[in-house]
Order: structure tokens, then C-alpha cells, then sequence
């Protein structure tokens, strides 16, 4: 048990250390599992641009245009996680990042317009179910937590025409910012153009439209700041 602590921190799970009562038997089967994940980590990682580290894939994963991608050390990618990378800068996640099953991010959704690309920070844990669309360019810094069904979405669209229909309206591209230290909760959204600041909450179920500064947490439908982490008391 020791000697993989050890071997966990080194892949770059700071003070990390196996609860005790994990049993002989429901180790084998985690470290089974990850033994197959690498794997295939390793046949993937000959089409990637650049691959730093380990690299663990789980089982159904859809991986399109894998030249366009550049992963730093100990990626982990969760069973039937979709990443379409064709854009115009790529994806560049960074070291010790975990995408959990069943989420997708998706750079292009049309061929006459890709998305700008995608650079994810270290040690970032992105949950089950979430959805990031790359229109715009998407920046999420480090040490960054979401949790299951987070939604990012950095194009919009054009609606103020009644004589044509929305969807041949033109779009918008702003981007979205998450900075160092964020936690989104729980079906979260995060829409087009905003910049969460960092060290910030945002509520489960939240809507943001709006920018957040630093250390901020927000709530609400649309999201609204309710208090700060520097200041304790309500703001206004």
C-alpha cells in the first residue's frame, strides 16, 4: 500500500495517500482497471502533438483530430469522454488533470467556422457529465474543481433580426476566463464573454452571465454576487 502512495504522488497527487480501509481485493480491481486505461493511454498518445507524461484513456472514448492535442504529465480521460480538438490554436491541457466519464468538449460544431482552442492549467478535475463548447477561446487556469454537469458555452447567438431566422443570424465570440482556484458547483453555466476571478464559487445550479472578481461567490438564476471570501459580510 506504501509503495503506491508513493508511486500516486510521483505521477503528481500531492499528500495523497490510500484510505485504509480499501481492502487488498478492491485495490486490485482499481489498479486492473487503470492498467487497461493505460494502455490504451499508450497507443493514443502516438497520434497526439505532444504528450509529456502518463497518459490513462478510459473505456468508449471518441478522440478526433488528436494531432491538435498537447497533454502535460498523469492525464486521466474517463469512460465515453468526447474531445473533438479541431480548431484553430488546439487543446494544451497541463499536468495532473482528471476528465471524468461522459464529458465532452467540443471545439467545432461547423466546418466554416472552427473554434479558437482550449488551454486547461494543472491540476484540474473536470467531473462526470460536463459539456464545454470552444467557440471562442476557453482559458481554465489551475487548480480549477468542477463538479458533475458544468456547462461552458463561448459563442453566442444573434437574435435582434425578426425578418431571419436565428440560426442565420451571425454569432458572437467573446471567450470564456476561468481563473486559478475556481470551483464551479454542480449544473453550473458559464455563458459566453465572462471571466470568473480567481479563488471564486459558483453555486450549484447558478447561471452566469456576468464577470466575477476574485474570491467572489455567486448564486442565482442569473447568477448574482452574494458574498466575498475576503470579506465576510453580504454584499449588497
Amino acid at each position: 500500500m506504501k509503495i503506491i502512495d508513493v508511486i500516486i504522488r510521483r505521477l503528481g497527487k500531492r499528500n495523497y495517500a490510500i484510505d485504509k480501509q480499501v481492502s487488498r481485493t478492491g485495490l486490485f480491481v482499481v489498479l486492473s482497471g487503470k492498467a487497461f486505461c493505460f494502455l490504451r493511454g499508450f497507443y493514443y498518445r502516438i497520434f497526439l502533438k505532444k504528450c509529456a507524461g502518463y497518459l490513462f484513456i478510459g473505456k468508449r472514448c471518441t478522440i478526433k483530430h488528436c494531432h491538435k492535442i498537447s497533454l502535460g504529465r498523469t492525464v486521466t480521460i474517463g469512460d465515453n469522454v468526447e474531445i473533438n480538438a479541431l480548431s484553430k490554436e488546439g487543446v494544451k491541457i497541463g499536468n495532473n488533470v482528471s476528465i471524468l466519464r461522459n464529458t465532452i468538449i467540443e471545439c467545432t460544431g461547423v466546418l466554416r467556422d472552427i473554434g479558437i482552442g482550449i488551454n486547461i492549467g494543472n491540476n484540474v478535475g473536470i467531473a462526470q457529465n460536463c459539456f464545454i463548447q470552444v467557440r471562442g477561446f476557453v482559458s481554465i487556469g489551475s487548480n480549477v474543481m468542477f463538479g458533475p454537469s458544468v456547462s461552458i458555452f463561448s459563442e453566442n447567438h444573434g437574435f435582434e433580426k425578426t425578418d431571419v431566422p436565428m440560426i442565420g443570424q451571425a454569432t458572437t465570440r467573446k471567450g470564456v476566463v476561468i481563473e486559478d482556484d475556481v470551483w464551479l458547483g454542480t449544473q453550473s453555466v458559464i455563458l459566453d464573454g465572462v471571466t470568473i476571478g480567481k479563488g471564486s464559487i459558483v453555486a450549484a445550479g447558478a447561471i452566469v452571465n456576468i464577470n466575477v472578481p476574485p474570491y467572489s461567490i455567486v448564486a442565482g438564476v442569473p447568477a448574482k454576487i452574494i458574498k466575498s471570501r475576503i470579506i465576510t459580510s453580504d454584499i449588497s
